[in-house]
């Protein structure tokens, strides 16, 4: 066969051919593999019609609203939706917690912007989660000492921003001006993106009910509130002494606030993580569409608003990892800087968690294999020192005080009096590591996570071929594979798929741009709205408390929080009710060992669950004798005053001890009671 102009026409080869269409077939791939688990595990079966119908009633109402202000107002329906979902963000979370959160913002960029050069967005948004690590290292440093106060925390606020204004202005024009820009390149993709932050911002606005959070994180933040300063008592609470940034950054949100803020905290790590994903797309030379999808994809992920609903370190981990990621992909200028920054949030990382440490370092080989020239010795120990400073306060603490610097943990090798000495294990998550996992853990999802099937979101089986292509195409090579390390690293020894968020988050940018490069951005995206809308709909799937009608029984009491918490976590009406009663230090001990919901009591509470292995191993004794006078020993020698109680879970010691005329029934709210122990009440009459 010959050319127009006479020549032979060359084939391609085979080879070249498979290079054209194996990564479309491979993007492909995906979709058709998501379609066939939808239908081989019966997902319908298990989709929460519910709170899926509950999610599109509130895209709908929002929709309404921000249809009024772009009539009225002229907004565009990205700004429009913004206002709408802030504002139902301030009524539900309330006005001091948010304006809180606000205050702590504006002081952590004034003092982030001190390692960034203040030359782009990338700059403004980066400061923000540089001066958090900033912030929460040095009070962390400081936690022992009584200064931990409203006013002390509002003059160095105020001093700060008064002197870095400049700077603060600087950064806050640069942010607007990138909100406007982005949303006026992609005004749909931006609506769409706006309305699922929106959704998943509403586990903000549910007051803290989490075990882990009742238990042992709302400690510090209520301490630091009550007391002015934090106690640093392993024998009451073994995880006193664990990493703890995250938690000093609640706490200082909660003392400016006088109240719980949790939820505002939530909601800023919630849009830094997605602002910082967004603007990574941008980095890597994607459009401003592909920028939106991957926030809205983001968005998107059932876990995530469960994660908004709690203090578990995996939300704020994203947003400081997509922040590092910014960090190593700008330009060299500025070298000294750049490593201070990036130091910065590796210190953040690892003094949030201490397996984030795997995230660190898997960031700092991916900084290091972009180098182009010699690091400065100079800035290298700077960098390293700033580390050590962001990052050592709770285990230096941890190591004086205990003898294990990363007390629980490790505690077989450095075997610390405080608790026994082996290693904590929970074998519920160790399943087994296999090619098979991303797949596991999309439609078998109860055996990785306290969740339902779908839980956990299906990026992983949707996108497992633009995966393979990420990892393949130069322009997205090097942070999926970072992304991917850091992902899959943490589930080799447990198989948890919370421990896996953080990675696939910053995976997201490299997948939306390596599968719109391959089928096209059209087709791409759509694809990535089917994921989207697959997402919300299994969303109530992800971890408590999002698959009960929590959300809807705050949304019909018009926010009463109470309403929720009699139903959820009735143990903290209960607290509430005895601060007025008893507003003294006296000892609450909540005798249930599967209820150890007494963090809020800042020092005052004592638990005999797992959590204090000292009154557990007492607990475990006091059953063993049905008289309950080994019971009786127990809570005298707990010095309480006050039992928290679950009358379903008691046993017949405890119930002895109950009925032996020391104690009286105080108040009962759902399937908790508070009873008052050798007090005059009690003293009058047995209890019923």
């Amino acid at each position: 066969m010959l050319s127009p102009v006479g020549r032979p026409e060359i084939s391609p080869s085979p080879l070249a051919h498979f290079r054209q269409i194996g990564p479309r077939l491979l993007v492909w791939v995906g979709p058709l593999a998501c379609g066939v688990g939808l239908l081989a595990y019966r997902m319908w079966h298990v989709l929460p019609w519910d709170r899926f119908e509950e999610s599109l009633t509130l895209t709908l109402v929002s929709l309404l609203f921000a249809a009024a202000l772009h009539r009225l107002r002229g907004w565009s329906w990205a700004h429009s939706l913004a206002g709408i979902w802030c504002a139902a963000l301030v009524f539900f979370v309330g006005v001091l917690p948010v304006a809180a959160m606000l205050a702590l913002a504006a002081t952590a960029v004034a003092i982030g912007s001190l390692l960034t050069a203040q030359r782009s967005v990338d700059d403004a948004l980066v400061a923000l989660p540089i001066g958090l690590a900033l912030i929460a290292s040095c009070l962390g440093w400081l936690l022992p000492l009584h200064l931990h106060h409203r006013l002390v925390y509002l003059i160095v606020a105020g001093g700060v921003c008064i002197w870095r204004w400049r700077e603060l202005r600087k950064a806050g024009l640069a942010l607007y001006g990138g909100w406007r820009d982005s949303v006026t390149a992609a005004p749909l993709h931006a609506a769409i993106a706006v309305s699922l932050l929106g959704l998943a911002s509403t586990g903000a606005w549910l007051p803290t009910m989490q075990a882990d959070d009742l238990a042992y994180h709302l400690g510090l933040p209520s301490q630091l509130q009550r007391n002015g300063f934090y106690a640093l008592d392993p024998s009451q609470q073994i995880w006193a002494l664990a990493p703890w940034l995250g938690d000093v950054v609640q706490g200082v949100a909660q003392v400016l606030a006088g109240r719980e803020a949790r939820g505002a905290v939530d909601a800023m790590w919630l849009l830094l993580a997605a602002a910082g994903l967004g603007r990574l797309a941008i980095a890597l030379r994607a459009d401003a569409r592909i920028a939106w999808l991957v926030v809205a994809l983001f968005a998107s992920q059932p876990l995530l608003a469960a994660l908004a609903a709690g203090m578990q370190t995996e939300l704020p981990a994203t947003a400081m990892l997509a922040a590092l990621a910014l960090v190593i992909m700008q330009p060299p200028e500025q070298r000294g800087r750049k490593t201070l920054a990036g130091a910065a949030l590796a210190g953040g990382l690892f003094a949030l968690k201490f397996s984030q440490v795997i995230a660190a370092l898997v960031m700092l080989i991916w900084a290091l294999a972009r180098l182009r020239a010699r690091v400065d010795p100079k800035h290298l120990l700077a960098g390293m020192l700033l580390f050590a400073v962001v990052a050592g306060s709770s285990y230096f603490y941890a190591w004086q005080i205990s003898g294990n610097p990363m007390l629980p943990l490790f505690n077989d090798l450095f075997r610390s009096p405080v608790m026994a000495a082996h290693q904590l294990l929970d074998t519920r998550w160790r399943t087994g590591f296999d090619a098979l996992l991303p797949w596991s853990i999309t439609f078998d999802t109860p055996r990785y996570l306290e969740a339902e099937p779908g839980g956990f979101g299906f990026v992983l089986v949707m996108f497992i071929g633009a995966w393979l292509v990420a990892l393949w195409h130069s322009q997205t090579r090097g942070l999926a594979v970072a992304a991917s390390a850091i992902m899959l690293l943490p589930l080799l020894p447990m198989q948890y798929a919370r421990y896996a968020f953080p990675g696939m988050a910053l995976l997201l940018p490299a997948l939306l741009i390596a599968g719109s490069s391959t089928i096209g951005a059209k087709r791409f995206a759509g694809i990535a709205l089917a994921l989207c809308a697959l997402n919300l709909a299994f969303q109530a799937n992800a971890p408590w408390p999002l698959t009960t009608v929590a959300r809807k029984r705050l949304l019909t009491n018009l926010g009463d929080a109470d309403v929720v918490l009699r139903r959820f976590a009735p143990e903290r009406v209960l607290i509430a009710d005895l601060r007025k009663l008893d507003p003294t230090e006296s000892i609450v001990l909540a005798m249930d060992g599967r209820a150890a919901n007494i963090a809020e009591l800042a020092g005052r509470g004592r638990t005999v669950s797992w959590y204090s292995p000292s009154f557990e191993g007492a607990r475990i004794q006091a059953d063993t004798d049905p008289s309950g006078e080994r019971w009786l020993q127990l809570i005298d020698n707990s010095g309480a005053a006050w039992l928290l109680v679950r009358p379903d879970h008691l046993g017949d010691a405890q119930r002895a001890a109950l009925m032996s005329g020391a104690a009286q029934r105080v108040a009962a709210v759902g399937e908790a009671e508070l009873w008052s122990w050798k007090g005059p009440t009690a003293r009058r009459s047995p209890a019923p």
